[in-house]
Parts: C-alpha cells; sequence; structure tokens
C-alpha cells in the first residue's frame, strides 16, 4: 500500500504541478489567471492518443505534434481571450473569456474525438527485467517530464537574456515598457511556453489518466491547488504544492476513499490558506494602509 501510495501520488503530483506551472506561467507574464491550463492538459493526452493510435506516429513525434499544438493554442489563447481584456478597464473579465475559450475547445474536442476514456498506449518500449522497466513508465514519466521543465525554466529565466525579459515584464510591466521591451511579444511567447508544459503535463499523464476530455475540469481544478500552497507565481511552490497534493490525495483515497478523500484534500487546502495566505513559498505582500 506505502509503494502504491507513493508512485502513484507522486506521479499524479507531478502532472499537476506541471498544470500548476502552466498557470503561473502565464499569470507571470500578464497578471491573468487564465483557465486553459486545464484544457492544454486534457488536449495533450487527447492529441496524442489520436497521433500515436489514429496516425501511426512514433512517440518522439507525437510529443513534437502535441507541443506545437500547446504552443499555437497558448498564442490563440493570449491573443483572443487575454489581450483584449488588457485593453478593457473591467480587467476581471478573463475569468469569462479564458473560461469560455477552453469549454468551447472541450465541446468541440467532445464532437470530433468523442466522450469516452481511452487508454493511451505506452510510450517507451523498455525491457520489465531493466531497472527503468521495474517502475510502471506511467509512475516515473511525469516526475521526469516536471523535473526538466522545473530546470528547464531556471535555466531560461535566470541564464538567457529572453528569460530575463520574462522576469522583466512579470515584474513591472510599466517600466519594462519604458525600457523598450516588446511586452506584446514576451506575453505571446510566455502563452506558447506555457502551452507546451500543459500538453507536456497532458502528454506525460495519460498512461495514468487516460485520454479523456473529462480531465479538463479536473486538471483545472487540482492544478489550481499547488499554485495557492505554493505561492502565486512561484514555479518551485507549485512543484511542492503539487507532489504533496498527490501524496496527499493517494493516502486519503486509500484510508477513507471516494469523495471523503476530495473533501480531505480540500480541507487541508483550506487550513493552510488561512494559516498562510501567501502560499507555503511566497512571499507576504506589503500593501499600504
Amino acid at each position: 500500500m506505502f509503494e502504491s501510495i507513493v508512485s502513484y501520488g507522486l506521479a499524479v503530483g507531478a502532472v499537476y504541478a506541471l498544470i500548476g506551472i502552466t498557470y503561473n506561467v502565464m499569470f507571470s507574464a500578464s497578471r491573468v489567471f487564465s483557465f486553459t491550463a486545464g484544457m492544454l492538459g486534457m488536449l495533450g493526452g487527447v492529441l496524442g492518443a489520436l497521433f500515436i493510435n489514429k496516425f501511426g506516429l512514433n512517440a518522439a513525434v507525437a510529443l513534437v505534434l502535441v507541443l506545437a499544438c500547446g504552443a499555437l493554442l497558448g498564442i490563440v489563447t493570449e491573443v483572443l481571450t487575454v489581450r483584449p481584456v488588457l485593453k478593457s478597464i473591467e480587467q476581471h473579465l478573463y475569468v469569462l473569456s479564458t473560461l469560455a475559450f477552453a469549454l468551447m475547445v472541450q465541446q468541440v474536442t467532445a464532437i470530433e474525438y468523442g466522450t469516452e476514456a481511452y487508454p493511451f498506449p505506452v510510450l517507451i518500449p523498455i525491457d520489465p527485467g531493466s531497472i527503468w522497466g521495474r517502475i510502471d513508465q506511467k509512475f516515473w514519466l511525469p516526475v521526469l517530464a516536471c523535473a526538466v521543465t522545473i530546470a528547464g525554466l531556471e535555466f531560461l529565466y535566470r541564464k538567457t537574456l529572453i528569460g530575463r525579459a520574462f522576469l522583466a515584464i512579470a515584474e513591472d510591466s510599466y517600466a519594462a515598457r519604458a525600457l523598450g521591451l516588446p511586452e506584446t511579444r514576451l506575453r505571446m511567447a510566455s502563452y506558447a511556453l506555457a502551452g507546451m508544459i500543459g500538453a507536456l503535463a497532458g502528454f506525460t499523464g495519460a498512461q495514468m489518466l487516460l485520454a479523456f476530455i473529462g480531465n479538463q475540469a479536473i486538471l483545472n481544478f487540482y492544478g489550481f491547488v499547488p499554485v495557492a500552497l505554493g505561492g502565486m507565481g512561484s514555479n518551485r511552490g507549485a512543484v511542492i504544492g503539487g507532489l504533496a497534493l498527490g501524496l496527499f490525495q493517494q493516502a486519503a483515497n486509500f484510508l477513507v476513499g471516494g469523495i471523503f478523500a476530495a473533501v480531505a484534500v480540500f480541507v487541508v487546502f483550506i487550513v493552510v490558506l488561512l494559516l498562510r495566505p501567501e502560499g507555503l513559498a511566497g512571499a507576504a505582500t506589503a500593501r499600504r494602509v
């Protein structure tokens, strides 16, 4: 039981963490909390299954195409649902614009793909007797994807010029524009990057979660929890919060099961936010009084 809790908990927690990072990357670039992160995760699994099962592509080519589709959807999200809202006085309308776009994509996917959950193909043929083969790849693939993503983002933000430009617009978009940084193009690039991360989460987690349009709501919901627990904008916090959520959720499933597990998760979630509203890894925000 302990091994099952740890393996499944870390795997599903890594998927939640990747969705949380998707939220963060979009939020940092625009200060808009886009509700399309779960949609990207859902499409990562559905498109991956289509490319491999229906079109007969190998896993590597399918992954590249899934990432490209995620980047394209990220750009479309920024252009259609975020940019018009940023020009409006009522900027809270992003709740409606991003959620409406996500639901539209979900319905189109349901019409074209169906509403049933389909098994996802094995991505990497590995000898069961090898070290990597002893642990089911559906458990270590999401964890590996999460580790590669957080390492890549750390390198991007700290070691590259474009990464520092991303941090500049996240810190102060007005000052960044005054310095001549192309805010619109950088925001679009951030949404493309977020789209790739969200699609990667769905692709690597689909062997465990299946290719299913219903994953959109689950990933939207549980992907938000690591962001709130870890602190808005903190990718490291999202990883810690996602893994902790996955482990606690699976332990609750074994101990109390069913709907009571979800209740336990959100009781702990509310308690943490009451004790530390800025999140476990977030800094308290100073305000003028």
